[in-house]
């Protein structure tokens, strides 16, 4: 049993669509490519944390895994509503997890000196939070091709961007 990450599906949200410049004809496209992606990436039994920002959750039942909902600021049904249509758990606040992770919607301030590292969404492509921090890792949609991407594979890439903040600083 993996755990996996994504953020900001915004699923049949046109105007997203189109101000993020994702490369889909129509939103029919770009739902049915987010949910394939998932679903060839999720297997049941695996944990995904959507850490908000769903647009229209009629999808949320043809996703794998068990599902958690991290609210996002366009999330703004209540939780009980959200179990409903297929979160093991949803939450209004930011979650850690394995006492390490930091999992929010909007980014949350943390370096390197601090005992936390940060997965978050919101921000999509915005150029600004590309390297916000080593113990930053960002899931929106447009950062990590549209597919979850694991647990395994983030601390690989948060000890890479460790390992260049130290040589960095080394020079």
């Amino acid at each position: 049993m993996a755990i996996y990450f994504l953020a900001d599906t915004h699923f049949d949200d046109d105007d997203i669509r189109r101000y993020e410049n994702r490369p889909f004809a129509s939103t029919a496209q770009m739902n049915e490519a987010i949910i394939t992606n998932w679903n060839n990436t999720v297997q049941p039994t695996d944990s995904v944390y959507l850490l908000g920002d769903i647009g229209n959750e009629q999808y949320i039942s043809r996703l794998n895994g068990v599902k958690y909902l991290i609210k996002g600021n366009h999330d703004h049904r209540d939780n009980a509503y959200y179990r409903t249509i297929g979160f093991a758990e949803v939450y209004d606040l930011p979650v850690i997890l394995q006492e390490f992770f930091i999992l929010s919607h909007e980014p949350l301030y943390v370096n390197r000196n601090m005992p936390y590292a940060n997965i978050f969404g919101h921000v999509h492509a915005n150029p600004t939070y590309k390297d916000y921090s080593s113990r930053s890792f960002c899931v929106s949609v447009e950062r990590i091709r549209y597919t979850p991407v694991s647990l395994s594979y983030v601390k690989e890439q948060l000890l890479l961007a460790t390992q260049k903040e130290d040589a960095d600083a080394c020079q």
